[in-house]
């Protein structure tokens, strides 16, 4: 088969709260390699066999430029996981998978629905990606799994694009969805209840544990997932490089899946 790339993308200028993110991809691919556990993931493969790495995109490029960074490496023939950087990065990231897959589909995890139509002033921020998403119409469909911070302004945002989400409080241990078609994953480190990801900029109690957030990637394998990205994981708060651990282990199930 072919290989599912790795790139990373250290980008956090859009971040709201506090930057960090930026420092992200070396540290994952840190935890991936370390000698404290192996390569193989829950589906008895070694994802070493199935990942070839990109490396990260100049650290120096700005925001604006970052569309046509990573148009010069993907390749629309193989599939991708990209390594964030805060959640801005989404949106350059789909204006170059879904000019690839027209009818492309989204699948978002995370406590914040990113729908806002602007953050501070500021239309890039990384509260604000799926508004851009949507707006531009780099997705038929957007399915947003996890969140607990609904405020008025996207609740409306979210009725306005026809986003189909499943609040944390809904969340189910048999949670699936049916999409069809290619599929682009988006994982939130901060999907996950700060109890199991201290690395991350905004605590939002009550959220997933690792296990659920694990069993859901496992339940979607029928999904055809052309690209994926792990996103905000914040190493300036991170506790004993504990969610780079999770962030890998995050990598290794999203290959399980995605191969």
């Amino acid at each position: 088969m072919n290989p599912i790339n790795l790139l990373g993308i250290p980008f956090d200028a859009n971040s709201s709260f506090m930057r960090g993110p930026a420092q992200a991809p070396p540290l994952i691919r840190k935890a991936l390699h370390s000698d404290s556990t192996n390569y193989f993931n829950e589906a008895g493969q070694n994802v070493v066999d199935f990942l070839k790495d990109a490396g990260d995109i100049s650290p120096i490029v700005a925001y604006d430029a970052l569309q046509k960074e990573i148009s010069k490496i993907y390749t629309a023939s193989e599939k991708w996981i990209f390594l964030g950087g805060d959640h801005s990065v989404t949106y350059p990231i789909l204006q170059v998978v879904a000019s690839h897959h027209p009818k492309l589909s989204i699948l978002h995890l995370d406590a914040h629905s990113d729908l806002y139509d602007e953050l501070d002033g500021n239309r890039l921020s990384h509260a604000c990606p799926f508004a851009r998403i949507m707006e531009n119409g780099l997705a038929q469909s957007l399915i947003q799994v996890g969140i607990r911070t609904l405020n008025k302004h996207q609740k409306e945002q979210a009725e306005k694009f026809i986003v189909d989400i499943i609040p944390m409080n809904k969340w189910t241990d048999d949670l699936t969805v049916n999409i069809e078609g290619p599929v682009y994953l988006s994982l939130d480190i901060d999907v996950l209840d700060p109890a199991f990801a201290p690395g991350i900029s905004h605590y939002e109690p009550g959220g997933a544990t690792t296990r659920q957030v694990i069993d859901l990637i496992q339940r979607h394998k029928h999904l055809n997932i052309v690209a994926a990205d792990i996103v905000e994981y914040n190493p300036v708060r991170d506790v004993n490089d504990m969610t780079a651990f999770v962030a890998a282990k995050f990598l290794k199930e999203l290959v399980g899946v995605m191969s």
